[in-house]
């Protein structure tokens, strides 16, 4: 679905379409998403209108961290695309030659830790625009870059809705793979195939876990586009936002997955489920569902469901 609409109950008690219409300017939008970013996109914020130098002759619009640890170029546009993606694309060549210079901003702003768990591979650019046209989306497909492509509505009482019209997960090393061609030098060559389903037989699933991590996938990605990324620590699940994340411990015979659901909704269940909430982990989401047999996928079923229907 790429139309959202939303609907009012009124006096009468009929449904009643709200109207969706778009922002005066294009500034407003920015600073309307970029005071909610981590809570709309998932994305730490690190700076806006952040310059690129001579080179590359521009200004992001906003650059952040997202939750997986990657760089993220975010452009808006308040009518149509108009050129948003082919200036997140240029940018994106810029983040590639500003690793040290992105990396000291970071530790500015989030901090030593965060500066030091950037995830390099998989940089991200996000468009945010009124609309897309069919050659925008099916450049995505075709780009090696990961880009999400949302659309915006503003609704009568100051609503704002975020709608992920298409997305690529790109290629795990596009960054990597222009670096190589450029200086055009031997390297160990790593799978540049986009990310479209678990990588089972890449040696991240142990083997004893392998066919209930099958069912698990199966059961993540039955909630329509979902994008499944494989990480250094975890398995992403994402949307705009990581949905769930997926963790190994084979010693234990168990799967760890943590929803992105407040465990005060959760009857917790000592041995299956608990709030993570102010205890550090690996991946994100505030409740860990700890899965060691069909049984326990099948009783995580709804958890799950409401994951992916609030998401």
């Amino acid at each position: 679905m790429t139309d959202l609409k939303l609907f009012r109950l009124d006096a009468d008690g009929q449904d009643v379409e709200l109207r969706g219409s778009t922002v005066a300017l294009e500034v407003e939008l920015q600073r309307r998403v970029e005071a909610g970013l981590e809570a709309m996109l998932g994305i730490r914020f690190l700076a806006s209108e952040y310059p690129t130098g001579p080179w590359h002759r521009g200004r992001i619009d906003t650059l952040g961290l997202d939750e997986n640890g990657s760089p993220v170029v975010i452009e808006y546009k308040k009518g149509s695309d108009s050129g948003a993606l082919s200036q997140a694309v240029s940018y994106m060549s810029w983040l590639d030659s500003a690793h040290h210079e992105v990396e000291a901003l970071v530790r500015k702003v989030l901090g030593a830790e965060a500066a030091e768990s950037i995830d390099w591979r998989r940089p991200r650019m996000v468009c945010i625009a009124a609309s897309f046209s069919h050659h925008d989306r099916v450049a995505v497909q075709r780009l090696p870059e990961r880009i999400d492509l949302v659309r915006y509505r503003i609704f009568d009482g100051d609503l704002l809705s975020l709608l992920l019209v298409d997305s690529s997960p790109g290629s795990t090393n596009a960054a990597s793979s222009r670096r190589r061609r450029e200086r055009d030098t031997a390297t160990i060559s790593v799978p540049t195939a986009p990310v479209t389903s678990p990588p089972t037989g890449s040696g991240l699933v142990p083997g004893c876990l392998r066919d209930l991590y099958a069912e698990l996938d199966d059961a993540l990605t039955a909630w329509g586009e979902v994008e499944v990324a494989p990480l250094r620590h975890y398995i992403a699940y994402r949307r705009l936002v990581n949905v769930a994340s997926v963790i190994f411990r084979p010693k234990h015979e168990a799967i760890l997955v943590y929803l992105r659901l407040d465990p005060d909704t959760v009857t917790l269940e000592d041995g299956f489920t608990r709030d993570m909430r102010g205890i550090g982990h690996l991946g994100t989401g505030d409740l860990e569902v700890r899965l060691a047999s069909a049984a326990d996928l099948e009783k995580a079923a709804p958890l799950i469901r409401r994951a992916f229907e609030a998401a």
